[in-house]
């Protein structure tokens, strides 16, 4: 467990990054710190293994203080994966996924044994070993990364914006790896991010801290879009808080009913389009197994008839859903309405002016 107790971070020019900030993080889940600009989530990041010193407070690591370790030995012991990757353009794949098996002291042998099997893991063909980063996309750059701060086996990741570089499909794509592995793993990981829709998919627990480097609400992401703590954290999270919600809704419950003979299929039984006239009209699909209710409600709104077509794992039809039955669902699983305000008590008898009798 990482602790924050008390943790101030002063500049010599009076600017304060982080203000008396006091938070939990929990071993083996991952946390991510997410807000604006200028509200010291990467200042708080890198007070963890002491890449900047707190001007007060402490931070401690399963309950040591880091200012008690040797700042070079902690680093070592805690994977650290930052934006654009920040390999060496000089060493090949496997020695840059290497790096610190050697600081270690392991032999050349043992720690490319190890790289080759990390670039496995995160889902890199092991024949880019021999590589060097110029050669490889933006996404395999951040595999890499990755891969490097796993190598001695850490027990803690700092991850400061390592997808942000890049574009959004490969962005979702290592999110998704980087949730795989954590099943595997179950490292603790501290994730910071300026976007909370990645801070909702990844976290389990979401810190928001507010400009000046004060903690506004730390809780899991359902309590966190269901129950924002003020205004401004209602406002960071955004208007389309309730569509975010529905991300953490199984699928599974959506009513499905038998295809209807106007959506086409191929011979495997996967959709191709609803049949208009001789055209075939756009269809949105979702898997009830995996995917949530925003994925069923996109799929829905994709389709030119307002029908998501539901697909199983190899993407044959199983059935589709209309808007109703979505709606059956968006509507059980609605937060209950706020209560009314009680209705002022009427005026007390005499009191007030007394009316004029009438003439």
């Amino acid at each position: 467990m990482i602790t924050f107790e008390g943790v101030t971070k002063r500049y010599p020019d009076g600017t304060v990054a982080v203000d008396d900030l006091d938070l939990e993080v929990p071993t083996g889940a991952i946390t991510v710190f997410v807000g604006p600009s200028g509200c010291g989530k990467t200042t708080s990041l890198r007070m963890i293994n002491r890449m900047i010193d707190a001007t007060s407070g402490r931070i401690t690591l399963h309950g040591r203080d880091v200012r008690e370790i040797d700042p070079p030995t902690l680093r070592r012991g805690i994977g650290y994966v930052i934006q654009q990757a920040g390999l060496f353009p000089h060493r090949k794949i496997v020695d840059n996924v290497a790096t610190v098996p050697y600081l270690l002291g392991w032999s050349k042998k043992k720690a490319r044994t190890r790289a080759m099997e990390l670039l496995e893991l995160v889902g890199l063909d092991p024949g880019l070993a021999g590589r060097y980063p110029f050669q490889l996309s933006g996404g395999q750059q951040q595999r890499v990364g990755v891969a490097r701060a796993l190598a001695a086996d850490p027990p803690v990741l700092l991850m400061d914006e390592p997808f942000s570089a890049v574009d959004p499909i490969v962005r979702a794509s290592l999110q998704d790896e980087l949730l795989r592995l954590q099943s595997e793993l179950r490292k603790t990981i501290v994730f910071v991010t300026h976007d909370i829709d990645e801070a909702v998919k990844l976290g389990d627990t979401v810190a928001v801290l507010r400009v000046g480097g004060r903690l506004a609400q730390m809780a899991g992401p359902a309590t966190l879009l269901t129950e924002p703590a003020d205004d401004f954290v209602r406002e960071f999270l955004g208007r389309d808080r309730g569509i975010r919600r529905l991300s953490f809704i199984s699928a599974k419950e959506v009513r499905l009913r038998p295809a209807p003979s106007d959506l086409a299929t191929d011979e495997a039984g996967r959709p191709l389009g609803w049949r208009t006239g001789d055209e075939l009209a756009a269809y949105g699909t979702f898997d009830p197994e995996s995917d949530s209710l925003r994925a069923a409600l996109d799929a829905a709104l994709l389709s030119a008839n307002g029908v998501a077509v539901a697909v199983d794992e190899d993407g044959r039809v199983r059935g589709v859903a209309g808007r109703d039955a979505i709606d059956e669902l968006l509507a059980e699983y609605a937060p209950p309405p706020a209560p009314s305000p009680a209705p002022s008590p009427p005026p007390s008898q005499g009191s007030g002016p007394a009316e004029e009798a009438p003439a």
